[in-house]
């Protein structure tokens, strides 16, 4: 089905896992790759995203793009997350059917599962009781989007495959105080702590015109960044961090994921995702993940150690911590002929190492 000359649209190519997506179909020899920026697409106006299909006729599409962001941009901005990523997977999975896509990869998150799913969480726990609240919306999107492939593929015969993946971090991963997930933000405040703990302003003023927090860069008065740091819990000689730390995570590197993704992409089919003989056809997505968790606390003690800041880490309770515990059973992975490669620790040394370089 698939040859290095097939014409293969990424959507959301610039971000964590499109960017990775796209790296790894090069390392491939894919070449005739299509990506297109929100300036140049929004994929949200669907007469925009019909014409884009109308006139490159993808044959294969990666739906790697939605509106994303941590608890706190999921608490405050809930009807953005479920509407912008409901119209998102409506346009670019609908415009795919009319026009014969031969195969589609849509990429979702583990936030599908209920908040106390059993652990570790395999695909069957879907549906079985309440979300987590914090990020209900966003995780209602995806289960959308997943039940869209399903039933495309079940109705029409389409070979459209939907993949679940764990916590991602990586190169070009988010890290804007504001919104960005646990990670890049927990590096991004460790990262200024340490700066303001070797008295480097220079760097933090670097850091800021990069990237702005509240519209603030670089060129404030050194008094207005230190409130603006202090606001967000970095402080010379103390990191404040939201929940108690005892939350219990997985995490994957973002090209890992996408090494994955493209594992599916070329060598798996819907009918592969369910048991064959299925009185009911269900849960036919894939979770993607290491199948290994880690405390928010200790996952700050791997930071700290790397960015080897001295100061104290304190956790402030009064902030949510989301699910307690969020583990992944990719036993249905691994049967298809995958795993991953980098460790946490690794993980974790090349993102700060990565940051400190862009």
């Amino acid at each position: 089905m698939f040859d290095n000359s097939t014409k293969i649209y990424v959507a959301g190519h610039r971000g964590l896992v499109g960017s990775a997506i796209w790296n790894n179909l090069k390392t491939r020899g894919f070449h005739n790759l299509i990506g297109k920026t929100h300036a140049e697409l929004d994929l949200m106006d669907s007469g925009k995203v019909r014409d884009f299909f109308d006139r490159e006729q993808p044959e294969a599409v990666i739906l790697a793009a939605a509106h994303v962001g941590g608890i706190m941009a999921n608490s405050k901005y809930r009807a953005d997350f479920i509407y912008n990523n409901l119209q998102i997977q409506q346009n670019v999975i609908g415009e795919s059917f009319r026009h014969g896509v031969k195969k589609l990869l849509f990429l979702g998150s583990t936030c599908i599962y209920p908040r106390m799913a059993a652990q570790p969480m395999k695909e069957t726990e879907l549906l079985t009781s309440c979300l987590e609240y914090t990020n209900e919306p966003y995780a209602i999107a995806k289960i959308a989007g997943l039940k869209m492939c399903e039933s495309f593929s079940l109705q029409y015969g389409c070979n459209y495959i939907a993949v679940m993946p764990t916590n991602l971090y990586g190169p070009n991963d988010n890290f804007h105080l504001e919104n960005s997930h646990v990670m890049p933000a927990m590096i991004r405040k460790m990262f200024l702590a340490k700066c303001l703990e070797d008295g480097d302003f220079e760097k933090i003023r670097e850091d800021l015109n990069k990237r702005p927090v509240e519209s603030i860069n670089g060129s404030a008065e050194k008094e207005e960044i230190i409130g603006l740091l202090a606001k967000y819990g970095i402080e010379k000689d103390v990191l404040t961090l939201w929940g108690t730390g005892s939350a219990l995570r997985e995490f994957l590197w973002s090209e890992d994921m996408a090494d994955a993704s493209l594992h599916v992409l070329l060598n798996v089919d819907f009918k592969d995702t369910y048991p064959l003989g299925s009185k009911e056809i269900r849960n036919c997505h894939i979770n993607i993940g290491t199948g290994k968790e880690i405390s928010i606390k200790a996952l700050a003690e791997l930071i700290k150690e790397e960015i080897q800041y001295k100061g104290n880490i304190l956790w402030d309770s009064s902030k949510p911590d989301g699910t307690p515990r969020k583990l992944t059973d990719v036993s249905k992975l691994r049967s298809l002929g995958w795993r991953h490669k980098i460790e946490i620790e690794e993980g974790v040394s090349k993102l700060v190492s990565w940051y400190k370089e862009n």
